[in-house]
């Protein structure tokens, strides 16, 4: 290999193990700050791994003691899980028809859809606070959920509709002439083949969903309602001072289902991401 060669390898590696180094020191801190107690963290010289001898599981233990925790993890769950199943259908349901048919006015809602994915969030919190207290959805879960819902959509037709355009026309003419529905082919034909893009869309929604903060915020007051993200943003400040052992507890058990879902649907992320942008 020549020389100029050597040089451009190593500087790509270089820069890989940098931008690894990055993303994973943070983690890394926050898993250590969270096997430390309390006062460890104000120790002088400061410590990035803590003692073997000063692991505890101490802040653990008091976050999952708490009964608080316990609601405000199984509603972020709920609501998680119920943008996610819902996003997943009307997505699906959208990309189909835009994908396999053709009908007046095509264009321009692809047009409007891919429109609505420039539009910052943060921008949209007025309007949608207005329309959710008309709907009475103020202090429920069921006021994140259709908004999440809403959020997710475009982002998720958009990749969608890709891969549905791959589905041959032959296969669905051929159930067609069967005597199928449009539903049947839809259910039986177009989503178990596009499960792929749906799940690998379905890992960023529910991303958008556990992590959302904001909005969360803004609808919920009743701390029996609370989602995770809430949660963890109350101990900042709790009992005069911060108290960060429990703050990065929390934090990794917030993390803990990320993790298994990525694990879990990490076969589908890649064909999802990819599903589409090559046409034969």
């Amino acid at each position: 290999m020549r020389k100029g060669g050597l040089r451009a390898q190593f500087f790509r590696y270089a820069l890989l193990l940098f931008g690894a180094v990055v993303s994973t020191v943070p983690m890394v801190y926050m898993v250590a700050t969270s096997l430390r107690p309390n006062g460890a963290l104000y120790e002088y010289p400061p410590r990035f791994f803590p003692k073997l001898a000063a692991l505890t599981l101490e802040n653990y233990r008091y976050i999952l003691a708490q009964s608080k925790f316990q609601v405000n993890f199984f509603n972020s769950v709920l609501v998680s899980a119920s943008s996610v199943g819902i996003a997943a259908l009307v997505a699906a349901a959208m990309a189909f028809v835009l994908g396999k048919f053709r009908f007046p006015g095509k264009r321009p809602l692809f047009g409007f859809i891919i429109l609505t994915m420039i539009l910052p969030g943060t921008t949209l919190i007025v309007p949608q606070f207005e329309l959710a207290v008309k709907l009475g959805a103020i202090n429920t879960l069921w006021g994140l959920i259709p908004f999440y819902v809403a959020w997710v959509i475009p982002f998720s037709t958009f990749m969608i509709k890709g891969f549905m355009e791959g589905i041959p026309h032959e296969l669905m003419e051929a159930t067609y002439m069967d005597g199928a529905s449009v539903l049947v082919v839809f259910t039986r034909i177009a989503l178990p083949l596009a499960s792929p893009a749906i799940a690998s869309v379905s890992i960023f929604n529910f991303l958008t969903a556990w992590e959302e903060y904001p909005w969360a915020n803004t609808v919920i007051n009743d701390n029996a309602l609370r989602t995770l993200p809430i949660a963890i943003a109350g101990f900042f400040g709790q009992h005069q001072f911060t108290q960060w052992g429990y703050v990065f507890a929390m934090s990794v058990l917030a993390l803990a289902p990320v993790v298994l879902v990525f694990i879990l649907f990490q076969r589908y992320f890649v064909t999802g991401l990819t599903a589409g942008s090559v046409k034969g």
